[in-house]
């Protein structure tokens, strides 16, 4: 005896088949990003949201290889800090839930608290500073969200401001000193060292990510960038 669904049944359980078959893949490794087994979230996204996604991990894995860098370069600033332990900031920064109002930053952050790390009155962690400052700064620009779903949007404007901010950081920490002539914090060398340019390509890592994803954006969106030319050694850090 046959038995007969109607349209709307037959649709939903082709629905249910495609469902159950994406949940029992593995995980897909290729040359680009690894891909996660199907997740009941991935229904709400686009193709938009995904790359969105992957651009703010790889923004905040270049800005935790940076916090390790500078704090190894610079000890003395790890000594200052309220946890003398790398692992332990670093979850203060990325691993926790917050408002980026830290007490020992007098509750600064985004372009405030990179300003606070080369002000000679601060006593505090320097390096604690500029990361706080340059993730929370980055992460504003993506309206502070890590995962993107089909209503959500990003303005291009401020992910493309974000990189120029970096690249004023960067010019920064090179060139500004204290009332001693020293570096409030040494990133390509030391005093008689030779450049360590490392420093360098992870920067151009994270401005391009940030430029990357504000054309895409952009571009799928139709929203034009104001681009702004000016010389980092007198720029002002732009508005996110």
């Amino acid at each position: 005896m046959r038995i007969y669904f109607s349209a709307g049944t037959r649709i939903l359980i082709c629905m249910l088949l495609v469902v159950l078959t994406a949940c029992s893949q593995n995980t897909i490794r290729g040359d680009g990003p690894e891909k996660s087994r199907f997740n009941i979230k991935s229904i709400g996204k686009s193709d938009i949201d995904d790359v969105l996604e992957v651009h703010v991990r790889e923004a905040r894995q270049y800005l935790r290889e940076l916090m390790v860098k500078l704090y190894k370069r610079n000890p003395k600033e790890l000594k200052k800090s309220r946890y003398q332990d790398i692992n332990k900031n670093m979850a203060r920064v990325f691993d926790e839930i917050h408002n980026w109002k830290y007490e020992e930053l007098n509750k600064r952050k985004s372009i405030d608290a990179i300003y606070l790390t080369f002000d000679e009155t601060y006593e505090g962690d320097r390096v604690f500073a500029f990361i706080v400052g340059l993730t929370s700064m980055i992460m504003a620009a993506y309206d502070n969200k890590t995962e993107f779903y089909l209503f959500d949007s990003v303005d291009p404007q401020k992910l493309y401001n974000s990189a120029r901010n970096i690249e004023i950081a960067v010019w920064k920490l090179e060139h500004n000193t204290g009332n001693n002539d020293e570096l409030y914090l040494y990133s390509n060398s030391l005093p008689g060292e030779i450049p360590n340019l490392s420093y360098e390509r992870l920067f151009g890592k994270l401005i391009a990510v940030q430029d990357t994803i504000a054309i895409i954006i952009a571009g799928k969106t139709n929203r034009a960038i104001k681009t702004v030319i000016q010389s980092v050694a007198t720029a002002a850090f732009l508005p996110i």
